[in-house]
């Protein structure tokens, strides 16, 4: 079992650290990772942080955000490919097997450095030398400010570092209504508080910056693509490729889409199924007892949180739509008697 002195004897000096998250970050794979960054840049480490793909702007303002890289395997994998190998520590963050963070998952697999993981997923790849995973917690920001906290550097948190930690927080807690909003999160927050973040600011920046055809978009889905399933009390958003162009969507485009179909009033089980060319990338999310991680993982080659999974079809976009519809039957009986609860936690 992994301890926070194993990880303090690992940084008692100069590290050569690498720190990457998954595919499309989202503001706690983002945040995490950045604040992580900046507290071992205070330490004297030497710090890259690489990404398997882009993320939304609405992301940039973070600290650090200049200095990522963003993998391309046509562009930069020979330079990424040398900055794993020669890593001394390599964090992993906000994710729970090296398949999420694409070719880049076996180059880490294979690297001598010493492997972190850091995440609150469920039924992690064993591939850490240490692991602070932990699933009840709200978000891997939450994970970061404790593991920070425990090293006894809470004082080096600055509000830089505070910011991402709370975008990590607020985002995957869905603004501190999810049922993972526990007291241990209010708690952390307080704590940022004293460090003199602005919690409108951060809102404002996720929350309030989206494009013109970024909503647009969304006044689409929601009149023209939206399928509402009652007999299932289920309901879906299937968008094809040329829709996507049509409004000229960006990444972070389609996030949180999937969190409307669930608001609908009755339903206990939601997917978003998006067609990105080489494959359908899908968002499930549920209220009470339906497990979307169980449904994900047995289906769509997924998983994630009891309440908030995602999974992959390599069929086409309405093969896989036919697939998703044909599996309801066998749950319906698990659907229709599903109790009712507030809303789940963020993926």
């Amino acid at each position: 079992m992994s301890t926070i002195s194993d990880l303090k004897e690992l940084l008692a000096q100069p590290r050569q650290i690498f720190i990457t998250t998954h595919h499309k970050p989202d503001a706690d794979a983002l945040g995490s990772s950045l604040g992580l960054a900046g507290y071992l840049r205070k330490k004297g480490h030497h710090v890259t942080v690489v990404t398997p793909s882009d993320y939304p702007d609405f992301l940039a303002w973070m600290p650090g955000n200049d200095e990522v890289i963003i993998y391309d395997a046509r562009r930069n994998d020979a330079q990424v490919r040398e900055i794993i190998r020669t890593a001394e520590v390599i964090f992993c963050l906000d994710f729970s097997c090296l398949g999420r963070i694409n070719e880049m998952g076996e180059y880490i697999r294979q690297a001598p450095g010493t492997k972190v993981l850091i995440d609150h997923h469920l039924e992690p790849e064993q591939f850490a030398d240490l692991d602070f995973s932990n699933p009840k917690a709200a978000a891997t920001a939450e994970l970061v400010f404790e593991v920070i906290r425990d090293l006894g550097d809470q004082d080096m948190i600055d509000v830089g570092m505070g910011e991402s930690l709370y975008a990590g927080i607020m985002t995957d807690t869905g603004s501190f209504r999810h049922p993972s909003t526990s007291r241990n999160v209010h708690l952390i927050i307080a704590e940022l508080l004293n460090a003199g973040i602005d919690l409108s600011s951060v809102h404002r920046r996720i929350y309030d910056s989206h494009s013109e055809m970024r909503l647009r978009f969304l006044g689409f889905v929601l009149k023209d693509k939206l399928v509402v399933l009652r007999e299932y009390n289920t309901a879906y958003i299937a968008i094809t490729q040329d829709e996507l162009r049509q409004y000229q969507s960006k990444t972070g485009d389609t996030e949180g889409l999937v969190n409307f179909a669930l608001s609908i009033e009755g339903v206990v089980f939601a997917a978003v199924l998006i067609d990105r060319g080489q494959a359908v990338k899908i968002s499930f999310r549920s209220v009470g007892d339906f497990s979307v991680n169980e449904f994900a993982r047995k289906n769509f080659n997924g998983g994630g949180h009891h309440n908030a999974s995602g999974g992959i079809s390599h069929e086409p976009l309405e093969a896989t739509v036919e697939r998703f519809l044909a599996l309801l039957p066998e749950y319906q009986t698990k659907l229709v008697t599903a109790p009712l609860a507030v809303a789940p936690p963020a993926a």
